[in-house]
């Protein structure tokens, strides 16, 4: 096998990664929050009715920014039923996945999760413009934040929250260019919304962050002409734009499936040429940074069947894929996307946090277990902070039906404060190890701290409720840092982490 090589040096770098990287997305869908999150009968539940074994796995995951309520959800929801005494809240039918929505867990309830999480945990709100508008987000926002005088915000301290929620950080609404969403606009429609609702949220703050809507996918037919036009509108009155993103196996077609990273950070970039190229148009100095606020493995092809069958259930079991060691090693990769691109991605959600397409599975009054993707993320969060290094790999390379040509080798590298770096890496082979070879320039490294893998003699291995540990990484052998240059063998089909100090 050809050896794959990049260099590293200290003078060629990226960008500084945002903690929001690491942003995770709970969405009131299946079992995310209802024997997910919130289980008040649960033997570990908390005075809140919260689990704490599922708290205790969120903290060692690494989460920072949470998105919430939706997702498809938050197109028909009503701020005003998620506050004030729980047991007057009204239960509502959720168009989007034809479930009942209790409303039990609420605004108060988000926030009181993320601060039991810890100061890390930062809140991304979505409000409803889909069939709601400019008046319902203002009202949402002085309830939320304004700190009191007012009758929403009295209200807010009537229903027991003294202290403003703090929310810096608001989607203007979900995935408004597509025709499954519940009131979907055309871009000039939602440009216009977008733009308005911006501009009375910032007479209410002008400090807040806001993510106008993009595309839901590369894959639209509108994609492009749906962002330029969009920015046209809110250019001067958001923060970000958004990106959609999620992978499955099609047909057996593993090969494609494993290079489906070459898709999304060819989305990155063609967003990017499209704020650029509207900012030059506009003549202004301003960055659209943007917001992968949704993305994953997604086994999509089975949820039309699943949800048209449905009968307005409450937190029915939806969408709990059960993932694999390969399907670990493609979300290993995308997380080396997102990183590859810390320049312009300011904000990341993995969708979701918990049973749904998530990393952590529970069972109704049983155990909470990590399934193979939690791994990825916990090593990505924890060694992923710093600075994004310069990688451009020299090395063998496949062929894909969908993606074209793809190299074997998918990494990159990020120095930390203390001088340390990581390298994240994966071998895309499926049945060779892959040689490596990094030459470090004006880095002063002598040793290799850990090599961890992620890999397993069967591919479709996957963490159950049976079997909760089946998965797990394992440290390389053989790797070597010698006279400046970092040697190592990653096994087939391998998410590897290698620490050098």
């Amino acid at each position: 096998m050809r050896t794959a090589r990049f260099a590293l040096d200290p003078a060629f770098t990226v960008g500084q990664v945002s903690p929001r990287l690491f942003g995770s997305f709970v969405e009131h869908l299946g079992r995310c929050v209802y024997t997910g999150i919130h289980e008040p009968d649960h033997p570990t539940a908390d005075e809140t009715g919260l689990r704490t074994d599922v708290l205790a796995l969120v903290r060692e995951l690494g989460v920072t920014t949470i998105r919430y309520p939706g997702g498809n959800f938050v197109s028909g929801y009503k701020w005003e039923d998620s506050v004030g005494p729980v047991d007057e809240r009204p239960r509502r039918l959720d168009l989007a996945w034809r479930t009942t929505e209790p409303n039990r867990f609420g605004l108060s309830e988000y926030i009181a999760f993320l601060k039991k999480i810890g100061p890390q945990a930062e809140p991304m709100m979505a409000v409803n413009l889909g069939t709601r508008g400019v008046a319902e987000a203002i009202e949402l926002q002085e309830y939320a934040n304004h700190p009191g005088g007012t009758a929403l915000s009295d209200l807010r301290v009537e229903h027991g929250d003294k202290d403003p929620f703090g929310i810096r950080l608001w989607c203007l609404g979900n995935e408004m260019d597509g025709p499954w969403q519940t009131g979907h606009k055309t871009a000039e429609e939602y440009g216009r919304l977008a733009a308005e609702t911006a501009r009375a949220m910032r007479q209410i703050d002008n400090t807040v962050e806001l993510v106008a809507c993009g595309s839901s996918s590369q894959a639209m037919e509108t994609f492009a002409e749906w962002e330029a036009k969009v920015l046209a509108e809110t250019y001067d009155l958001v923060d970000h734009i958004s990106l959609h993103a999620y992978y499955e196996e099609h047909d057996g077609d593993r090969d494609s499936f494993l290079a489906s990273a070459v898709d999304m950070e060819s989305f990155i970039e063609n967003v990017v040429a499209t704020c650029d190229h509207v900012g030059a148009r506009l003549k202004s100095s301003k960055k659209i940074n943007l917001s992968f606020d949704e993305w994953n493995v997604w086994y999509m092809s089975r949820t039309e069947a699943q949800v048209s069958a449905l009968d307005w259930p409450e937190a029915p079991r939806l969408l709990e894929d059960v993932y694999s060691v390969t399907d670990a090693v493609v979300f290993g990769s995308l997380l080396i996307a997102l990183l590859r691109h810390a320049d312009r991605v300011t904000v990341a959600c993995l969708a979701q946090l918990v049973n749904v397409i998530a990393p952590i599975m529970t069972e109704p009054g049983g155990p909470a277990w990590r399934q193979t993707t939690f791994y990825p993320f916990a090593q990505a969060s924890e060694y992923g902070r710093g600075e994004v290094l310069d990688v451009r790999v020299s090395g063998p390379t496949y062929e894909t039906q969908r993606h074209g040509t793809a190299d074997l080798l998918h990494a990159t590298a990020v120095r930390a404060e203390d001088g340390t770096v990581t390298v994240f890496a994966v071998n895309r082979g499926q049945t060779e190890p892959l040689p490596l070879e990094v030459a470090l320039h004006g880095l002063a490294l002598t040793e290799v701290t850990e090599h961890s893998v992620l890999a397993d003699a069967d591919p479709d291995a996957r963490n159950t409720l049976t079997d909760p540990d089946r998965v797990k990484p394992h440290a390389g052998t053989g790797t070597s840092l010698e006279n400046g240059t970092l040697k190592a063998s990653l096994e087939p089909l391998s998410w590897n982490v290698i620490r050098l100090a």
